[in-house]
């Protein structure tokens, strides 16, 4: 058994790749892919794509140009697995599985669906106009992308890390379900789902787009990867700075410009540049130098990038290879799983006698506290029986989370409690809904107690 750590990462196909997506996500990704100890899947996520686009053009061009992207800035395929999402017809399948586990109330909480309706709540409008399911299940398919491969981690932005806990819920909610069936199905001792992490790495750069805020399709501020070098010099020029002339002193720290230069330049160079603008050189000095970092950087793999562009055989060749590739992986999952929830066996396989026992014995759920660990810190989350959030803690340090877990269980026999601290906790359901649930660990525990005794 393969010791390395899988990765994988995915890019939606709705639009043109910019200097923010390689920053961000495509560059350290990539140089991720070469280390030794790394098992890497990248994708294009097209069928996420028809979530947000309804244009089927732009969604097909943008795959085109995503997956040159990659390619020119030398991904290696022969070390790491490379494909379309459409391409593999197990996911969609997994999905319907994961599907069937998943609560309705784990999906409610997903930010883009709570932030669309509470979008249509204020302009007092039907809470789910305009909603679709695809936008509802989309954490489920999001699960399914990872469970496939079964990755142990999934580099995120920190804005992002409630999809990851999500997959972790439907995992173990599945285990739970099927994992002596799973067991029974193989014949190994291992659960169906490896329980996924999400990498949160807040070093790496969130690129500053034309006016300041991050670079976002979203705000049509972004400056596109690929532009002929005219172009990018009349992109880079657009930069938003301040007033500030040549010869006046400028702040490197809250200057949006420098804070592009710093991406693409030495550590030498960004120092030598901190101490120029400190100095009052002008902003188009800083433009200019700018451009010649990231022409620098960018010149040769935009000559391949325009070289596959013209080639879309060999990239779909390259997709293809992938996705086989992947599917040896992906397939024999699938077939177990279908075993595993009794639609594998051929019927002639299948006993009769009413004497013969289900596969899978269903144990009484109960809620709990679940407890992580992220970025030094610790963060714990109070569910019910269904795998809903009903609290979730902020980041405090183990001792403090200890105590604060120990005030909210005060709440099941103080009729008096108020609730702790809003700046500590975020109650995601009714006073009623948190009593009920602590009681209920309450008397769990006080029965483990009596067993023993």
């Amino acid at each position: 058994m393969s010791t390395k750590i899988r990765t994988l990462t995915g890019i939606t196909t709705t639009g043109t790749p910019h200097l923010g997506n390689y920053v961000g996500a495509i560059r350290p990704a990539i140089a991720a892919s070469r280390r030794d100890d790394v098992e890497s899947f990248y994708f294009l996520a097209d069928y996420h794509a028809l979530v947000k686009c309804e244009d089927p053009a732009r969604v097909a061009r943008s795959r085109l140009e995503i997956a040159a992207t990659w390619l020119a800035l030398g991904l290696d395929t022969d070390r790491a697995f490379f494909y379309r999402q459409s391409d593999i017809p197990e996911i969609p399948e997994l999905t319907w599985l994961l599907t069937c586990v998943t609560g309705k109330g784990l999906l409610n909480r997903a930010h883009a669906y709570k932030a669309a309706v509470d979008r249509n709540a204020a302009e007092g409008i039907d809470a789910d106009a305009g909603i679709s399911a695809g936008l509802f299940m989309y954490p489920v398919l999001m699960a399914a992308d990872i469970l496939v491969f079964n990755a142990h981690s999934v580099p995120v932005g920190r804005d992002q890390v409630q999809h990851i806990e999500m997959a972790r819920d439907i995992a173990q909610r599945f285990n739970h379900l099927y994992g002596d069936a799973f067991r029974t199905a193989t014949g190994t001792k291992g659960e169906p789902f490896v329980l996924p992490e999400a990498a949160v790495d807040d070093i790496v750069a969130t690129l500053p787009g034309l006016d300041g805020r991050k670079m976002s399709k979203s705000y049509d501020n972004t400056i596109p990867l690929w532009l002929p070098p005219k172009d990018l010099k009349k992109a880079i020029a657009g930069i938003i700075t301040d007033s500030r002339a040549p010869g006046e002193p400028k702040d490197a720290d809250t200057s949006n410009l420098f804070a592009i230069y710093q991406a693409f330049a030495s550590e030498e160079s960004a120092r030598s540049m901190r101490e120029a603008l400190a100095g009052g050189v002008g902003w188009a000095f800083v433009k200019q130098k700018l451009f010649e970092e990231i022409d620098h950087e960018l010149g040769a793999p935009r000559e391949r990038y325009e070289a596959l562009m013209a080639k879309p055989d060999e990239i779909e060749d390259r997709l293809q290879d992938g996705a086989r590739k992947a599917r040896q992986r992906s397939a024999p999952l699938l077939e177990a799983l279908r075993a595993t929830v009794g639609i594998g066996r051929p019927l002639a396989q299948i006993s009769i006698s009413s004497s013969e026992k289900p596969a899978v014995t269903k144990a009484k759920k109960r809620p709990q506290w679940k407890r992580y660990l992220e970025n030094g810190l610790a963060h714990a989350r109070l569910v019910d029986e269904e795998g809903t959030t009903l609290i979730e803690t902020r980041g405090l340090d183990v001792k403090t989370m200890s105590a604060l877990i120990d005030a909210v269980n005060s709440f099941a026999t103080d009729a008096n409690w108020i609730g702790v601290r809003g700046d500590l906790v975020s109650y995601q359901a009714k006073p009623d809904e948190i009593r009920r649930a602590i009681q209920l660990i309450a008397a769990a525990e006080a029965e483990k107690r009596s067993k023993k005794s």
